[in-house]
């Protein structure tokens, strides 16, 4: 299975965080899938540690490039035909990080992993919705 996770589900799996339930972990750790993760999911895990809304391991930025790296992660391409789709696609908000992502995925034939709501619903995109466990 080709699974593209949004930037919390690649967060929450790179720091074995309880959120993100074990049949979940299970299946991205699986032999048998791939996890992708886009650019733009570093880019915004970058953004949202400079401005404080996450708090990780410091210096962060070469903590989430180590992580990459020694990860099961391949990088998703970010195309042209992925700025164009991310344009086409039907989100209900602008957010630019969540119409890469689901355009990526319809582009390159991923499943988006996502807690988010606003994403599980998208019509044209294979989700797989995570029920995130409470602290």
């Amino acid at each position: 299975m080709n699974l593209l996770l949004d930037t919390h589900v690649l967060l929450w799996f790179a720091t074995d965080d309880p959120k993100l339930p074990a049949d979940v972990t299970r299946q991205l750790e699986a032999p048998t899938t791939t996890c992708w993760v886009s650019p733009v999911s570093v880019w915004e895990a970058l953004l949202l540690a400079e401005r404080g809304r996450i708090v990780g391991p410091a210096p962060f930025a070469d903590w989430l490039r180590v992580e990459l790296a020694s990860g099961p992660f391949r990088e998703a391409p970010l195309t042209w035909a992925v700025a164009v789709e991310s344009r086409r696609i039907a989100l209900p908000h602008e957010d630019p990080a969540d119409r890469f992502l689901a355009a990526t995925a319809r582009v390159q034939g991923l499943t988006l992993v996502t807690a988010d709501a606003r994403l599980t619903r998208l019509s044209g995109v294979d989700v797989l919705a995570v029920r995130s466990r409470k602290r």
